[in-house]
């Protein structure tokens, strides 16, 4: 069962017919997802308005898209059928969701810090449940140089991503890319501007 105050709150901040981070694939996914393998099974975590998913299914993965929102899946469902591609959507609470072991080949985590460290521990424990061996993993995230920013995000620390986070958390992993970065992102009207940034690519041994 979702978290009613979360579906509550994201479908509220969904509830406009614009898309509030835009259509666009974000910029590091469409960056890395030369890593993919071709048909690969991804899921797409906290997927929101759909944009990241259908990217990756007009380029000929099976996607499943997650997230807590109706609204948001509704908006994602739209968007996949204005591109005429097929995308898998469920309604799922991260922080209780029953993560499906071994299905997946790669998961795609993009601005998923909704969630205080110890419900992010367990997402993060979703993430190795459900990938296959040797699957990828490709998340980005803002660190908590990203408050004083103020271009997007949530308004704590607590949620944000560091590099020793990171490598602590995704220790048993083999890890192609771990880089922190200040980068401008223009995403729809809510990532928008210089961000304080960090990305992982990382293996499932």
């Amino acid at each position: 069962m979702a978290d009613t105050a979360q579906a509550q709150f994201w479908d509220e901040r969904y509830a406009p017919d614009d898309y509030v981070y835009g259509t666009a694939p974000n910029a590091f996914l469409a960056r890395e997802a030369h890593r993919l393998a071709p048909g690969s099974r991804v899921l797409a975590v906290a997927d929101g308005e759909g944009r990241n998913s259908v990217f990756l299914a007009q380029h000929g993965h099976e996607v499943l898209a997650v997230d807590v929102s109706p609204r948001a899946l509704e908006k994602a469902g739209k968007l996949a059928a204005r591109r005429g591609v097929t995308v898998e959507h469920r309604l799922a609470d991260l922080a209780q969701w029953d993560w499906p072991e071994g299905a997946f080949d790669a998961v795609v985590a993009i601005f998923i810090q909704f969630a205080p460290p110890p419900v992010r521990d367990r997402i993060f424990s979703g993430f190795a449940r459900t990938l296959r061996p040797g699957g990828l993993l490709l998340l980005q995230g803002y660190r908590p140089e990203q408050l004083a920013l103020g271009t997007g995000g949530p308004p704590s620390a607590d949620v944000m991503y560091t590099e020793t986070l990171l490598r602590d958390a995704f220790a048993d992993w083999d890890i192609d890319v771990l880089t922190a970065h200040d980068s401008v992102i223009v995403e729809g009207t809510g990532h928008d501007g210089m961000s304080a940034l960090i990305d992982l690519v990382a293996r499932k041994r």
